[in-house]
């Protein structure tokens, strides 16, 4: 059985949950989501929470999307309900973001600026940087309610520059290890 797909997701007052023949509908004061449901799991909604079950509980495929469709529906009420936020810094001297209407303008060591374009649902803003990290220039914060839209847009900004191994310049995740490199010894 698998341990994670038996657990049931408790529904807090303030998101509606509606089971459909092919997926579940979320709504919440973030947003409405909705999560597609593999033919071998059941899902039903009872005594104030959603219960996923399977036909076989032995077959290897349905243990694996059950714990899989579970987790899918138990982000989807927390996005809707709270939402998600990845941060990441800008360290660099003369690395900049800020904001030009809805999308991120970035000015890292490039010859020209790199706009990212929010995808649906997504929000990105530009704050002041952490103390922790005295050298960063800027952090940039991404909010949404589906959390794979959040961790790909987040992934798609810090690989515009991700951070390098001698100097640490880059963007990377706020509480991100670079292991740093020593550089070339000179020759006395």
């Amino acid at each position: 059985m698998s341990r994670v797909g038996r657990q049931p997701i408790a529904v807090p007052d303030g998101v509606q949950v509606r089971v459909e023949s092919d997926g579940v509908l979320v709504k919440g004061n973030k947003g409405e989501l909705s999560v597609r449901v593999h033919p071998l799991t059941r899902v039903r909604q009872e005594d104030g929470a959603i219960r996923v079950t399977v036909e076989d509980v032995e077959d290897r495929e349905s243990k694996a999307v059950w714990g899989l469709t579970r987790a899918l529906l138990a982000n989807a009420v927390e996005g809707v309900r709270n939402g998600f936020e990845k941060r990441l810094v800008v360290v660099g001297v003369g690395y900049r973001a800020e904001m030009k209407g809805r999308n991120l303008d970035l000015q890292v060591g490039y010859s020209h600026p790199v706009i990212i374009e929010p995808l649906e649902g997504i929000e990105i803003n530009v704050e002041q940087a952490p103390a922790e990290i005295d050298t960063a220039q800027a952090s940039i914060v991404v909010r949404g309610a589906d959390k794979e839209r959040v961790g790909q847009v987040a992934a798609d900004i810090r690989k515009v520059r991700p951070p390098e191994p001698y100097k640490g310049k880059g963007i990377r995740y706020f509480n991100e290890y670079v292991r740093r490199k020593a550089g070339k010894a000179a020759v006395t």
